[in-house]
């Protein structure tokens, strides 16, 4: 099994650079990850320094809280496409999904997924802040609505992913949503573990550590 090709090589931080997203993008060549996860604003830069190369650019969208309007993620990942964003990671509106505005969060979702075409979309459902019972209503209206991912973090929130929260997750979907694992995934050991567990997907600031 090779690591490398689970890693989505990850730099979201609000004060990164031109300078530091060209690292990010060479390291990810270098090292042989699936993919770069940049913020909207960078996708142009990622995808001219990734150009030529078999690594995939995926996009922020909505991140990382997820209340911005539907109108405006739309707009945001349709933007992030044409820039040529192969992927995108989206963040669903928490607060909604907790007032139990069910339809709204999924509707949201299966819009996005008809915007970007047959680009990969990810959704976030920021595990941290939601009950188990909210974590499989979150799992469920992810499948329900087309999407390729459950993501489980943002690495923003109060904490990242846990082996449960996968767990729980992958009891709902099953094989039919991938899930990328994101937030806190700093090793090999660990890293292991979630794609034990069935993760297809570990999106992580730590790549180069955990391949080393």
């Amino acid at each position: 099994m090779n690591l490398n090709q689970f890693i989505d090589h990850t730099l979201l931080s609000a004060n990164a650079t031109t300078k530091e997203i060209k690292k990010c993008c060479v390291e990810a060549i270098d090292h042989k990850f699936y993919a770069v996860c940049v913020n909207s604003s960078r996708v142009k830069n990622a995808k001219e320094i990734l150009k030529g190369s078999n690594v995939k650019l995926a996009a922020t969208i909505g991140f990382p809280l997820g209340a911005s309007s539907t109108t405006s993620k739309i707009r945001e990942a349709e933007t992030a496409i044409t820039h040529g964003a192969d992927e995108i990671d989206m963040v669903i509106n928490i607060g909604f999904l907790k007032d139990g505005k069910s339809d709204l969060v999924k509707a949201e979702i299966e819009k996005i997924k008809i915007a970007i075409g047959d680009k990969i979309l990810k959704v976030i459902i920021e595990t941290c802040y939601l009950s188990e019972y909210e974590i499989k209503l979150a799992s469920n209206l992810v499948m329900q609505a087309g999407a390729d991912f459950l993501k489980t973090s943002t690495g923003f929130g109060s904490r990242g992913a846990s082996l449960n929260d996968v767990k729980i997750m992958k009891e709902v979907v099953g094989e039919q949503v991938k899930i990328k694992a994101s937030g806190g995934i700093r090793d090999a050991e660990t890293a292991n573990e979630f794609i034990a567990l069935g993760v297809d997907r570990i999106g992580t600031s730590s790549g180069i550590k955990i391949v080393a």
